[in-house]
């Protein structure tokens, strides 16, 4: 079984995104995701230029091969393009796998370890009263878990908060926008914010919330042991993760689980982390860490620590990325929990899935590999719009290390 046939495809149904198409000389189509939030075209051309003519004629059977040979075979390894590359064509490896077996993902991956995925939302408000009630609609939806974020007062910008009703979305048109970051207000803001919504929506929900890099190890580490009454179920990326030994100090201060790692692109970003027990949860998604065959090993090495999975899965990613969580999340035995950003309708115009939410969790089909199916026509009708991600800088104008 032959790869016969691959393309490479950049659209914007409600955010842009990169599929991978690959078709095999028996008709069998794999679809992976090559997303990489403001760097898209980057992906695209990696994939065009230098990946791709190297696929077309490989038994799409050999998967591991195949991975080895487009990570190890190139002279310069790792990096986000390069990884997310990779990840869409492993992705799409599996998928026709799966396919041409007529079963679902999760079958190849040893079966489901459990009936349903646990997710969680996000809430977040201009104020601590708005963060609240968007705290109480997710439940009343059925989230049993949900990530919390607020605005910092004083601050015209709080990264994680919704600039408008209808949904948030940081990804913005054009160059970069600048906003201006306070770290003590912030410190000062945020056990604030948790004291309120565990008042409001008591002890059962899980409580999660993303410091987004912003803070030196010894400001996390204040941070986490202010934040120990509340209970939280993680606090995410309190720290830039290259500094890794930086997380042996909000270790020594606090027990508030740590998760980390949206950022990552291989497992061995995580040496120190997980040989040292520094973390509780690993973030790096399917799609920019290396696709499933990578993520296995990194998630059969977590378990020996004690680590779990709570994968990245916000609507940067398209559909098929989520769906390769889904399967994957549902075969493992160490998932913690799945991160869940509903796309917007437009995108299910181009994306046909096979998942569902119900009550805080997310059902996958039987139907066979990733259940989802791409229509190219639909993508047509959304060209490509450069976008990209703020940059912060400090109220004196220094640029902010994150």
């Amino acid at each position: 079984m032959k790869i016969a046939k691959a393309e490479v495809f950049v659209c914007s149904p409600g955010r842009n995104f990169v599929t991978l198409k690959l078709t095999t000389d028996e008709a069998i189509v794999g679809l992976g995701d090559a997303t990489l939030n403001g760097r898209e075209k980057a992906v695209a051309s990696y994939l065009e230029d230098h990946c791709l003519p190297a696929l077309i004629g490989r038994d799409a059977r050999n998967i591991e091969d195949i991975w080895q040979y487009f990570y190890r075979g190139a002279y310069w390894r790792r990096g986000p393009v390069t990884m997310a590359a990779v990840s869409a064509i492993d992705v799409a490896l599996w998928d026709i796998k799966a396919r041409s077996l007529n079963t679902p993902l999760y079958n190849l991956l040893g079966g489901k370890s459990r009936h349903e995925v646990l997710v969680y939302g996000h809430a977040n408000g201009k104020s601590v009263d708005d963060a609240s009630a968007s705290v109480g609609e997710l439940i009343a939806q059925g989230f049993r878990a949900v990530r919390v974020q607020s605005a910092v007062p004083g601050l015209s910008h709080t990264y994680g908060v919704a600039k408008h009703t209808d949904g948030y979305e940081p990804a913005q048109l054009g160059i970069a926008e600048e906003h201006l970051w306070d770290t003590p207000k912030y410190l000062r803001s945020t056990p604030r914010l948790f004291e309120r919504i565990r008042a409001d929506h008591g002890e059962e929900v899980h409580l999660l919330h993303d410091v987004h890099h912003r803070l030196t190890p010894i400001e996390a580490a204040r941070l986490a042991k202010d934040l120990e009454p509340y209970r939280l179920f993680w606090l995410e990326d309190p720290v830039p993760g290259e500094l890794q030994e930086g997380l042996r100090l909000i270790r020594r201060h606090s027990t508030t689980p740590i998760a980390i790692g949206e950022v990552f692109n291989t497992a061995y970003d995580y040496s120190t982390l997980l040989t040292e027990q520094l973390i509780d949860y690993v973030r790096m998604p399917v799609s920019h860490g290396g696709g499933i065959t990578h993520l296995l090993k990194l998630a059969a090495w977590a378990s020996f620590y004690h680590v779990q999975t709570g994968f990245h899965g916000a609507t940067d990613l398209s559909p098929i990325a989520l769906a390769a969580a889904l399967h994957f999340d549902l075969a493992i035995n160490n998932f913690g929990i799945q991160e869940y950003m509903p796309h917007p309708e437009t995108t299910f115009d181009v994306f046909r899935v096979g998942y569902a939410f119900e009550q805080g969790a997310m059902v996958v089909s039987d139907a066979p590999g990733l259940g989802v199916t791409f229509d190219e026509g639909a993508a047509s009708k959304y060209p490509y719009a450069p976008a990209s991600l703020p940059v912060n800088r400090k109220l004196d104008g220094t640029l902010f290390n994150w």
